[in-house]
Order: structure tokens, then sequence, then C-alpha cells
């Protein structure tokens, strides 16, 4: 029975596990995101949200705590000046886990995507937001730089709308008798 037993070892020793933890949340919030495996990630995600968390509040103390579980200062340092400003609002969550639909060549195993929430731009709700919404009338009314580009094209249209008007009382002439 397995009760109380809440870590998920990796299959690895204390030191080795608490070494691949600390690498990947470096290269985590280095690079905002990396491949992996889903175990890895779940494992990965409870390791990194804490300290991301605590970068929250920008002291001596709180980088003293961060460089203990990560022991890389280019890491440390882009966690407090760039990941900690972007998530200070956000009150948890700050990874996503996103599984791909190929698993690894060599033992089959499930990988997914792991990253940091508010560094992912397809996501956004402003990127959603700005997307031009695309014009749909039948006058044909067009909006350009030179107003005699317009007059010419509205004259235009208003020639070829009248044999267009004729045609139709025409066929509606013969389809009457």
């Amino acid at each position: 029975m397995r009760h109380g037993k809440k870590i998920n070892h990796l299959g690895r020793t204390h030191s080795h596990r608490a070494a691949l933890l600390s690498n990947m949340a470096a290269s985590l919030i280095l690079h905002k995101r990396i491949n992996t495996t889903v175990a890895k990630a779940k494992a990965l995600r409870k390791y990194v949200e804490p300290l991301i968390t605590r970068s929250k509040d920008d002291s001596t103390h709180s980088r003293r705590m961060v460089f203990n579980y990560l022991q890389n200062k280019g890491a440390v340092a882009e966690l407090f000046r760039e990941v900690a400003p972007k998530i200070a609002e956000r009150p948890g969550g700050y990874t996503r886990i996103i599984k791909l639909s190929d698993v690894r060549l060599g033992d089959n195993a499930e990988m997914c995507l792991l990253e940091l929430v508010d560094f992912n731009d397809i996501y956004k709700k402003e990127g959603a937001e700005k997307k031009a919404k695309t014009r749909r009338s039948r006058k044909g009314k067009k909006e350009g730089d030179d107003a005699v580009v317009v007059a010419e094209a509205g004259d235009a249209e208003e020639k070829e709308a009248k044999p267009a008007k004729a045609k139709k009382t025409a066929a509606k002439k013969t389809t009457k008798k």
C-alpha cells in the first residue's frame, strides 16, 4: 500500500532527483518552455511553482531561498527580473502542461510541453482580439487613400448596376406572360 506517499521518485535517488528537478527548473525559467515526459513535468510543476510564488517578493532572503533550490545565478536573475513582474497578479497556476501526440521513440514514454503560462503568445486574450474583422457588404464601398479612385470605382459600379436592373425587369416581364 502507498498511503501518504505523494512524491513521484522518478526511479532516482534523492540526490539525483534533486539535481534533475533543479536543472529542469532552471531550463524552464531561462527558456520559458521545455519538452519532457509527463511524469517529469508533473513533478517539476510541484517543484517550480513555489519558487515562482517566492519570486513575487524581491528581497535578499527570497533570492537566497530560490538560489538554494536552483543553484543557477542566471536562472535566479531571470526569475526575479522578467518572470516575477509578469506573473505578479496571477494567484497560482504558473505552468501549463500540453500533452503531445507523439511518444518517445526509445521507451514509448508520453511526451509533453511544459511552459510558463504568461509567456505564450498563442493563448493570450489580447492576441485573439487583435485579429481584424473583415467587412462584407454588397454595396461595394471601399475606403482608400485617394478620393479619386473611390469616386471612379463608384461611377463604374453605377454604370454596371443600371444594365443589371434593366435585365432584371426584362426577365420579370417575360416570366409574367
